[in-house]
């Protein structure tokens, strides 16, 4: 067996290249790493250079509509200032559960603080950082950031 060490790579399909480059670069902050206008595709730098890359494919007119998710690794400051800087672009911040929320929600199970959002496509992304301290496979569901941080 060869042992995975980490993701690379992954891939979404985007019904307007223009429209994803400019939300992915200005909204999100990721480096435009390289395009193939004659195979309508973009790809973006995750974490700098060579470390992992997401490669977004124009879908024209193709009946193809999957919405698909990913999560981007960040600083727990950086979660919890998430919610404000979405608002602030226009973009409602969510709960896993698809629930508008004004602060991080928790996963006890691994334990990690998220938002979610969409792309304008409408795929799901996630802002995600792994919490420190015991994971707490006990604990149903999920909850909010201050609740975890008063257990």
């Amino acid at each position: 067996m060869i042992p995975v060490q980490g993701l690379y790579e992954t891939h979404l399909t985007v019904s307007n290249l223009e429209r994803s480059i400019d939300f992915y670069r200005s909204i999100l902050g990721l480096e435009l790493a390289h395009r193939i206008p004659e195979r309508n595709v973009a790809f973006f730098w995750i974490g700098g250079r060579e470390t992992s890359m997401l490669g977004l494919w124009s879908i024209h007119s193709s009946p193809l509509q999957l919405k698909l998710h990913i999560a981007f690794q960040t600083t727990l400051d950086q979660v919890i200032q998430s919610p404000d800087y979405l608002r602030s672009k226009g973009i409602t911040p969510r709960d896993g559960s698809g629930v508008e929320i004004d602060e991080p929600s928790v996963f006890p199970w691994m334990p990690s603080a998220n938002v979610y959002f969409d792309d304008p496509d409408g795929h799901s992304l996630e802002y995600i950082a792994i919490l420190s301290g015991q994971a707490r496979q006990d604990i149903p569901g999920m909850m909010t950031l201050s609740q975890w941080n008063s257990l």
